[in-house]
């Protein structure tokens, strides 16, 4: 018991100090008024409470506040008596006496004293007796006490003082360990220190890991009925690992057909018993202990069982004159080996029958259906495992299929805002129904019904009917005939003109480093010459983003996009358009760009950036540019990367029509994917680029001052400062020097020409004149050759039996002639050889 005397005067207040759970007596004394004994009441106040927590008046039981009740009492004249003394009874208490049967404002007695309460420190919170990490992350072990005094907190690591460090951090409620190494594994404590007393809390860190499977599953072939075991066992820190099991991807514990067949032991191993057919497929083990990602394996179940039938139709219907099919409906596995059939419950062998095929599904295939095939037929399926029966009787019956009576044209033209009517009918028994649908542009997919227009298209009687044609309705559609004995079908192709253009397709995109070529094939023009334009942006980025660039020449389907970044993914799409507006998009095609090569320095170019040197354009170039300009669409916002030199050494010199460019790579060895050059006359600076060489040749329209500059461009698409400026002036008019060359050059091949005239006109009067003088002499000839061959005693040489080749072998007699008769050989020569042409002619 502990006594607390307070100070009779209230300006110096006693302070009482105890233990937690001891008994203790709050002094107070009074003196009656006028030393007289009178009624007195006594009530004690503790700061903070509203309501007394102690009241006494002889004759009447005492008052005790919330809290208090059993654990105060009146002692001596005025004294409280508090025992177990609790952490939370500390503070300031009042001690009021009331004497009665006196004024209101006649004196009290009574005191202040302060009540100090001492306890052992205890946890408010303390860390995990275990707590699982791994190497590398951060961990907390939140510690915090109360006590009073306030207790201190340290912390040891493995019963030795623990430190602050890089690392490590020692804060007033937790200790905080960043970036765990493997060193700052082991046993830490908490201790909490008052005068009182000492308590402690210890926390093991061990380094944990997700859970991986050891032994994972292996497929599994059973036989139907059977029980199948997939082992999957796994290894863990902490140990507590849960295993899940799923077929096909969905939980087992969701299929109610196969949950009930299932058992999954502690160890992961999961039991299949019996298995069955549907069973088949893949099961995978899942499992985790909480940390990091789930490990999973998977193994498949492959049930086997005998043939069986699964469907036996009561009627299957052959067209007559065309090819029909019977089916037998099995399923087995593994899968059969040969069907059987019977007709009319006798064995039929489709091999003995001409014009039966069997099919490689075990279905029987009738080339050209005759009423001979007409009857009834069972078909009995069989595997390595047997058959588990034979079908149901199959009514094969022959009937006439339909036919179309009326048939659409095979294309319609109809302009933009008309109507088309596309006739369709058709008989056969039973009656067959007409439906029509469109054909999908994909591929050779058919589309359904739902993408004919339905507000706009009406089928009545198998005619279609579109109203207010668009361009969208331009494709092929067909007419369908079906019945249960066949199905025809029959197509149209519905031309919508003075449209806009379809949507291009087939488009595909071959990339490089900076640059991608696209292809594609054209789609309807809508009635009109068609152009294309193209669309392209940085990949997953929003429609504010789109760049366009118009195909050049036009009509062409493939095109270059440069100035693209290297190693980024980019989309592509085509649009199209005529003189009556923008068509449609083509699908959005993703593309990558290659890695970053370089061009010159210690790395050589590729052969693809350096043989290309075509830059896109965005409009037609007119005949008075300069012919190595083109406008280009800047590239987009590019990512941050090294900023490559200036190039180096940039000379310029004049040409006949403008000048050529030369320069040497950077030396900092910064990737380089091409080069522009810079140059104006004016104020405005002009560009040719992008260029994948170290040498530029290009003209000028007109002749002044002219400044150059290279800047080189990094495959991350960050430019470099431009080099030096290098200043040029080219005296007068390029333009008018070079029209006076061509004036020049049109004088003296005008002269050149005359003159060739001058000696072809003299050449062809030779050659007339020439020619009348043969003419002249073979008329002489033709007169005077019989008469010399008379004169002289001879013949016509029309006859002549010496002819001049003859004559000519003899050689020496011919030398030996005189001049004479020399010329008259030569006479009879022409004479011999005029007259054999003119027999000939006739």
């Amino acid at each position: 018991m502990v006594g607390c005397t307070p100070q009779k005067d209230p300006s110096s207040p006693k302070r009482c100090t105890a233990t937690l759970g001891e008994d203790v007596i709050l002094w107070c004394d009074f003196d009656y008024p006028e030393n007289k004994p009178v009624p007195y009441v006594i009530q004690w106040q503790k700061q903070g409470t509203k309501i007394p927590i102690y009241i006494w008046y002889d004759g009447y039981p005492p008052h005790a506040g919330d809290g208090y009740e059993g654990r105060v009492s009146l002692a001596h004249q005025a004294s409280l008596n508090l025992t177990n003394v609790h952490e939370s009874d500390q503070g300031w208490y009042e001690c009021r006496v009331y004497f009665l049967n006196r004024p209101p404002d006649s004196p009290k007695n009574g005191t202040w004293i302060h009540l100090d309460v001492h306890a052992p420190p205890h946890f408010k919170m303390k860390p995990l007796d275990v707590v699982y990490v791994k190497v590398g992350e951060s961990v907390s072990l939140p510690c915090e006490a109360e006590g009073t005094p306030p207790p201190n907190l340290i912390w040891y690591k493995d019963n030795l003082p623990l430190e602050e460090s890089r690392n490590v951090q020692i804060l007033p409620t937790e200790l905080r360990i960043n970036n765990l190494r493997q060193t700052d594994i082991g046993d830490y404590t908490c201790m909490a220190r008052n005068k009182q007393g000492t308590v402690t809390a210890t926390s093991k860190v061990i380094v944990a890991g997700p859970a991986s499977i050891t032994t994972p599953p292996r497929n599994v072939t059973k036989l139907e009925g059977d029980r199948a075991e997939f082992i999957c066992e796994a290894k863990a820190l902490p140990t507590n690992v849960t295993h899940k099991w799923f077929h096909n991807g969905v939980e087992i514990s969701q299929l109610s057909w196969l949950e009930t067949r299932t058992v999954v032991r502690r160890d992961g191993t999961l039991f299949i018993s019996p298995t069955s057919a549907e069973d088949s497929g893949k099961f995978t083990c899942e499992v985790t202990n909480g940390i990091g990602t789930p490990d999973s394996a998977s193994a498949f179940l492959s049930v086997e069982y005998p043939a069986r039938v699964t469907f036996s139709p009561t009627i299957q219907y052959l067209p007559l004159g065309l090819s029909g099919v019977i089916r037998c409906y099995e399923q087995s596995s593994p899968p059969f080996q040969f069907i059987t059939w019977t007709k009319e419950s006798r064995q039929f062998d489709p091999n003995a029958i001409p014009g039966v095929v069997t099919l490689n599904n075990g279905s029987l295939l009738f080339q050209r259906v005759s009423h001979e095939n007409q009857g009834r037929y069972r078909c009995t399926p069989y595997n390595v495992h047997g058959t588990a029966g034979t079908s149901n009787v199959m009514d094969v019956l022959v009937r006439e299929p339909p036919m179309y009576t009326m048939k659409p044209k095979e294309i319609y033209q109809k302009p933009v805002d008309s109507e088309i009517k596309m006739p369709c009918e058709g008989i056969g028994q039973p009656k067959p129904a007409i439906t029509w649908r469109r054909v999908s542009p994909n591929a050779n997919s058919i589309a359904d019904g739902t993408k004919l227009p339905r507000e706009r298209a009406l089928i009545r009687g198998g005619n279609l009917t579109i109203r207010g044609l668009k361009k969208e309705d331009h494709g092929r559609y067909e007419c369908v005939l079906e019945n249960e004995i066949a199905t025809l079908v029959t197509s149209t192709l519905l031309l919508v003109e003075r449209t806009t253009p379809h949507a291009p397709t087939n488009v595909t995109v071959n990339t490089s480093t900076v640059a991608a070529t696209l292809t594609w094939l054209p789609a309807y023009d809508g009635g009109h010459e068609q152009t294309y334009v193209i669309w392209y942006r940085l990949a997953d980025q929003g429609d504010s983003d789109w760049r366009t660039i118009r195909v050049y020449p036009d009509g062409a389907t493939t095109f270059t996009v440069y100035n693209l970044q290297a190693d980024t993914e980019y989309d592509f799409q085509v649009l199209s358009r005529n003189k009556l507006g923008d068509g449609m998009f083509s699908p959005i095609i993703r593309a990558k760009t290659k890695s970053a090569d370089y061009v010159g320095g210690s790395a050589s170019s590729t052969t693809e950036s350096s043989s290309s040197t075509v830059t896109p354009i965005t409009e037609k170039p007119s005949n008075n540019s300069v012919a190595a300009v083109t406008k280009e669409v800047a590239p987009p916002p590019s990512p941050a990367g090294p900023i490559p030199a200036p190039p180096r050494n940039i000379t310029v010199t004049k040409t006949l029509v403008g000048v050529r460019i030369t320069w040497n790579v950077p030396t900092d060895n910064i990737p380089i994917s091409h080069y522009t050059i810079d140059y104006k006359n004016d104020v405005q600076w002009q560009h040719w680029g992008p260029i994948n060489a170290t040498i530029w040749e290009a003209k000028l329209i007109q002749g002044g001052k002219y400044v150059f500059r290279v800047i080189a461009h990094s495959t991350a698409n960050v430019s470099s400062p431009a080099s030096p400026e290098i200043k040029l002036e080219i005296q007068g008019d390029l333009q008018d020097r070079n029209r006076s060359k061509a004036i020049t050059a049109g004088v003296v091949g005008g002269i050149l020409f005359f003159i060739a005239a001058i000696v072809l006109s003299v050449c062809a009067v030779k050659i007339c004149n020439k020619r009348k003088r043969r003419k002249a002499e073979k008329v002489y000839m033709m007169v005077t050759c019989p008469i010399a061959d008379t004169r002289n005693g001879g013949h016509s040489h029309g006859g002549s039996p010496v002819p001049l080749k003859k004559r000519k072998k003899a050689g020496e007699t011919f030398l030996n002639e005189s001049t004479a008769d020399v010329r008259q050989a030569a006479i009879e020569e022409t004479c011999t050889i005029d007259t054999r042409k003119a027999e000939y002619q006739v």
